[in-house]
């Protein structure tokens, strides 16, 4: 199967130098690590979320968005999770990319320069015409909500 590769503009942060930018580590990775641009070390205490910047900012094509999520291992680890997983970084959006990360462990979590904080997964979208109606088609689930299948 043939990948597409979408090329996306990236400008550092002054200052940010030194950070690598996002890359796959694997040949079938859908995430790229976001590094945290702090300049010093930055502590969590437990239930605590705070706005880390990443020295990133980005301009992706039309019709593409980039999904911002948390990284597995240190939500197992540490309990470290994002407050709005996943963020969306929309195509005309020019900030800075920042992650609102939060502390559900029971300890103190320390982020260094440089510390893998977050994925970024870029991926294409649509956008929906609405079509008002006065029913919606049938089907077995029908409005049936959580918990509806029994699993």
């Amino acid at each position: 199967m043939d990948m597409a590769n979408v090329s996306v503009s990236v400008v550092r942060e002054p200052g940010c130098d030194d950070l690598p930018l996002p890359a796959y580590e694997t040949d079938h990775a859908a995430g790229m690590d976001l590094r945290a641009a702090v300049k010093e070390d930055v502590v969590l205490q437990p239930g605590e979320r705070r706005l880390v910047p990443t020295g990133l900012r980005i301009a992706l094509p039309p019709g593409y968005e980039a999904q911002i999520r948390p990284r597995s291992g240190l939500a197992l680890k540490h309990g470290i999770g994002m407050v709005n997983a996943p963020g969306t970084i929309d195509a005309d959006y020019r900030g800075e990319i920042r992650v609102i990360l939060i502390n559900h462990g029971d300890e103190s979590f320390s982020i260094r320069r440089g510390d893998r904080i977050a994925q970024m997964v870029v991926a294409p979208h649509v956008r929906v015409t609405w079509e008002t109606a006065d029913t919606l088609d049938a089907t077995v689930r029908g409005d049936g909500g959580f918990g509806h299948t029994g699993h």
